[in-house]
């Protein structure tokens, strides 16, 4: 019989000891893989983490230890340089620890007590600093015990599905201006076989990491003379990024939006009534002109809220859908850039639709259609979540229920399944949020749906309804890709840069075997060409097989072997890399069947 080890009570998580010594019942939470359980499960695998780092380096201080997405973490400082080498030692004695199988055991102390405990303590000083709770909770196992709120297991020993992933420094408290610790990840499970699950999948996803995968294709760069989170799009790259624009943009047409585009720098005086400077100004770049502040933009609401503004409107205008492939900038800090999926310039598939309040659902209901058709496409499942108000916000009560209220309205009406992020919404307003799953198991977040009445009241909007009364619009924020850089970088993981045809770079190379065929294979690109296919030709003074090998490691869907019977033939010799075949097909054919294969997928 599985164990319980804790309880859910109000959307909190409680230990069993918490919860018996309040006496707390609610929803038990059982020793497996479920959210809650292993949310415990890690908690507890930090701190044995932590108490084997200890035993190993006596002079260790610990900062602090959180649950994140991908695990657990702790924080500490130690005299001594540790490296990738000593995690191995590490967790050999982490599982020596979890045999002696110690109970874990919770006390509260006063916070004037704690602090002359860890008086001699700087890290321990900074941690109590932040807590504002006068009576301190302290979890121990064994001798090592720690300032922790919990949950823990009951005792250590059920922990023996862990591994510790990898070794990182990071700054205390994340700030730059600050000391450099060390930061050690670690994963852990309720069983070995979804730990072996987990690794495998770990290994996938080095083999498949978009900034190894892009370099081998030749997609996209990064280089420090032009500046840290700035990506540089190669040819490949951009013939990538400019199919999945082209894509999108049809789609757009057909579903009625219009296009718009806003300037990328905008006077701070409007980013101050949009509530961005604020509440977002740590995130945006600010420079000045003719003694006057601007802010580039890190969203591109204000300039479609211009648009709309540059206009009288009546209900029979909407809702009005405007879309934009918008440059913005956003000040992320070093230490999170990663690839193309965190970068500090990037492009947002963004839309902004004003309607009015009783068009909301429907309005919704459309996109998450439009979305489902994009995922599809991709063979991505994806999940809904809805989430609300967070503290740092801006807008009436009534106008934040109104707006989330109508989202559940828009899923439910869907039948929809969807989970609630509490407090996980944009300053402005209420949002779904579309997380996908690729082909290794990973979620990513990526596109959102926001109802914003907040903003149509600051920019004072209005439309005029069938009695000639001027009514405020609502505006709908919608993107589904996320942004291009980082939708293109999930795409590359999720295929492991072996794309469909219809969306690849390049969908085949031509290899002529000598010169003689060269001008039947400009011929052949040509045509592709004209039916929207990209072909290169590669002539290069190599051997057939080096130049068939070079064509496959750039993993281009069809190579094209053209002799001497191909040429009198008017025919091609295909190998096909995603079928895994070879066969002989009349050109004409050929061109007819790339032809319908480009334009069989649309959103």
């Amino acid at each position: 019989m599985m164990e319980v080890i804790g309880v859910k009570y109000n959307n909190e998580i409680y230990d069993m000891q918490t919860a018996k010594e309040r006496g707390i019942e609610g929803e038990e939470i059982f020793f497996d893989n479920s959210p809650e359980s292993l949310s415990i499960i890690r908690h507890s695998c930090a701190h044995l983490m932590a108490q084997a780092i200890k035993d190993i380096y006596k002079d260790a201080q610990f900062f602090v230890g959180p649950v994140v997405q991908e695990g657990f973490y702790y924080d500490f400082r130690v005299k001594e340089k540790i490296g990738e080498e000593d995690l191995v030692k590490i967790e050999k004695r982490m599982k020596e620890i979890a045999k002696k199988g110690a109970e874990i055991q919770k006390y509260f102390m006063p916070k004037q007590e704690v602090i002359q405990k860890f008086k001699n303590d700087d890290l321990k000083q900074a941690v109590i600093s932040r807590i504002p709770d006068e009576n301190l909770s302290i979890y121990k196992q064994g001798e090592f015990e720690d300032l922790c709120r919990g949950p823990h297991l009951p005792n250590i020993s059920f922990l023996r599905a862990f591994k510790l992933t990898k070794i990182a420094g990071a700054y205390l408290g994340g700030s730059e201006d600050s000391e450099m610790l060390t930061r050690i990840y670690g994963i852990a499970f309720a069983d070995k076989e979804s730990l072996s699950t987990y690794l495998h999948q770990l290994e996938e996803a080095k083999k498949r990491d978009h900034r190894k995968v892009g370099a081998e294709m030749q997609l996209f760069t990064f280089d420090e003379a032009v500046g840290a989170g700035l990506p540089i799009w190669l040819p490949a790259g951009a013939r990538l990024r400019r199919r999945l624009e082209s894509l999108m943009t049809e789609a757009h047409v057909r579903r009625a939006y219009e296009p718009v585009r806003g300037p990328e720098i905008l006077r701070s005086d409007l980013w101050r009534t949009s509530g961005h400077y604020q509440n977002y100004g740590e995130n945006m770049y600010f420079t000045h002109i003719d003694e006057l502040e601007y802010g580039i933009k890190p969203m591109n609401c204000v300039g479609h809220i211009k648009v709309y503004m540059h206009n009288i409107h009546s209900y029979r205008d909407l809702p009005l859908r405007f879309y934009e492939y918008g440059v913005v900038h956003r000040h992320e800090k070093s230490g999170v850039l990663h690839g193309l999926l965190r970068v500090r310039e990037f492009t947002q598939d963004d839309a902004h639709i004003f309607c009015q309040p009783s068009q909301i659902r429907d309005e919704v209901i459309d996109i998450i259609a439009f979305v489902d058709k994009i995922m599809s496409s991709f063979g991505f499942e994806y999940e809904l979540e809805l989430s609300t108000r967070p503290e740092k916000s801006i807008g009436e009560d009534e106008i934040w229920e109104k707006a989330t209220q109508a989202l559940k309205d828009a899923l439910e009406r869907r039948n929809l399944k969807y989970s609630i992020d509490e407090g996980g919404g944009a300053f402005y307003g209420p949002k779904i949020d579309i997380k996908i799953t690729d082909a290794i198991g990973r979620k990513w977040q990526c596109g959102t749906i926001q109802v914003d009445m907040n903003l149509p009241e600051r920019f004072d909007l209005s439309y005029i309804d069938e009695d000639n009364n001027q009514k405020r619009p609502v505006m709908l924020h919608r993107a589904i890709l996320g942004s291009f850089e980082r939708f293109i970088a999930i795409l590359t993981e999720h295929f492991g840069g072996e794309f469909p045809l219809f969306i690849a770079p390049t969908q085949v190379i031509i290899i002529p075997i000598s010169d003689k065929q060269y001008d039947y294979a400009l011929n052949i690109q040509k045509e592709l060409r004209e039916v929207g296919a990209y072909a290169e030709i590669n002539h290069k003074n190599e051997t057939l097989n080096k130049r068939i090998r070079n064509a496959e490691k750039e993993r281009v869907p069809l190579i094209l072997i053209l002799g001497e019977k191909e040429v009198q033939e008017f025919s091609v010799a295909v190998r096909d890399r995603r079928l895994k075949s070879q066969y002989e097909i009349n050109k004409d054919e050929f061109i007819n069947l790339i032809k319908e294969k480009m334009s069989e997928v649309s959103f």
